[in-house]
């Protein structure tokens, strides 16, 4: 199993306004790697509530970010697994369905800045947080 999976905080700092952090995230997708028909969903909204960008601008991002990484689907297994990963872990539910599709998808690495750091789950993958304060993590 290998491959990097990226929560969806890792994509929007790529359309943040933090140059450090879009460049660490830049950094670490161009690796490739996947996301989730939830991590799109969760993009959209913050682009459009929080980021306000315009209809066009956020298909236009989606659609660079499916370009550039696979797409796992939420299935009823990845949704029954993040359920059982909630309860096992204490993930929030929405943290769980992303850890889910994670292993779903057979990554061994979860990059993000809202899981806990250096933890593995099921013995097989690593979150990795790029941006801690030491610097950054390099890909694994």
């Amino acid at each position: 199993m290998s491959g990097n999976f990226f929560d969806t905080n890792i994509l929007i700092y790529l359309a943040s306004g933090d140059a450090v952090k879009a460049g660490q995230a830049e950094a670490v997708i161009a690796k490739g790697g996947m996301i989730s028909v939830q991590v799109l969903n969760e993009v959209a909204n913050v682009a459009r509530r929080k980021m306000r960008l315009s209809w066009a601008e956020t298909h236009a991002f989606l659609s660079a970010m499916r370009g550039l990484l696979q797409v796992v689907p939420v299935t009823v297994e990845v949704h029954d697994s993040g359920l059982a990963l909630a309860a096992r872990f204490g993930f929030s539910l929405y943290d769980s369905m992303i850890v889910a599709a994670a292993l779903a998808g057979d990554c061994d690495t979860l990059w993000s800045e809202d899981m806990q750091d250096g933890m593995v789950v099921e013995g097989r993958m690593r979150i990795v947080n790029p941006f801690v304060e030491e610097g950054w993590v390099t890909p694994r």
